[in-house]
């Protein structure tokens, strides 16, 4: 399916949040999407899965998530410097902040003409799959992908001590969690700790592992790995198309 791609501004607490949007070419009503990029924002890598995504059907909006920070269309450089900048970003970020931005993005969606409101759903990688994961708590949120989503047990997320581990019971949707066995940041123990909450809390969920590293998916890194994000994406399509069909 070919796709449109354009940038919006929203305004959240009177800061701009640039949003990119990736959409079907083809005129329709299509199930609309929160993506939520790693700490180096809207990068190649990251735009490109969003694309990915829009071309099965999806409107996708993607929000810069440091944008009270950084200026608007900053790429933070994924290498030593770029990590520094990107987790002191984060660090610097209150956990109300992201939540605002959820909503902001939900309510862009379900304000579009392409978009059926009553189909909204989330994908975020890394500390974006921690935000995806916080995004769940939203009502109008029916699935949530949670891509190797970092600092859930600990509540590392931003500014405090984010309780997302305490308020999995808020999950009114289902979620699809994606690990790589081999991810030190997403240890065996924290795999453990996220599925026994989700168990405790009934919330329906699949759990796919891959022998794979930290943000295997990102095609830019020497971390990727093909194999295994042709599989998470088949999962994740499958997924999608389950939980948002109309």
């Amino acid at each position: 399916m070919q796709i449109t791609k354009r940038n919006v501004e929203l305004r959240v607490e009177n800061s701009l949040m640039r949003v990119y949007v990736a959409a079907p070419k083809a005129a329709g009503k299509y199930p609309g999407i929160v993506f939520y990029s790693d700490i180096y924002q809207l990068g190649g890598a990251i735009i490109r899965l969003a694309n990915y995504l829009a071309g099965y059907g999806y409107v996708v909006a993607a929000p810069e998530i440091f944008h009270r920070i950084e200026p608007v269309g900053l790429v933070i450089e994924p290498d030593d410097l770029g990590r520094m900048r990107g987790n002191d970003d984060a660090r610097r970020t209150p956990i109300a902040d992201y939540d605002a931005d959820c909503r902001a993005v939900i309510e862009f969606l379900q304000g579009e003409s392409s978009v059926s409101p009553n189909q909204i759903g989330t994908l975020g990688f890394c500390i974006g799959g921690h935000l995806a994961f916080r995004a769940a708590f939203m009502s109008e949120i029916k699935a949530a992908v949670c891509c190797y989503p970092t600092g859930i047990p600990s509540g590392k997320l931003g500014e405090g001590i984010a309780d997302t581990i305490h308020r999995v019971s808020e999950v009114k949707g289902e979620m699809l969690m994606v690990f790589g066995t081999l991810d030190p940041h997403i240890p065996e123990n924290d795999r453990h700790t996220i599925t026994k909450a989700l168990e405790n809390a009934n919330v329906p969920h699949l759990v796919v592992l891959y022998e794979a590293e930290h943000t295997f998916m990102r095609d830019d890194g020497y971390r990727y790995d093909s194999a295994a994000t042709t599989s998470a994406w088949f999962e994740i399509v499958a997924f999608f198309e389950r939980m948002l069909a109309n």
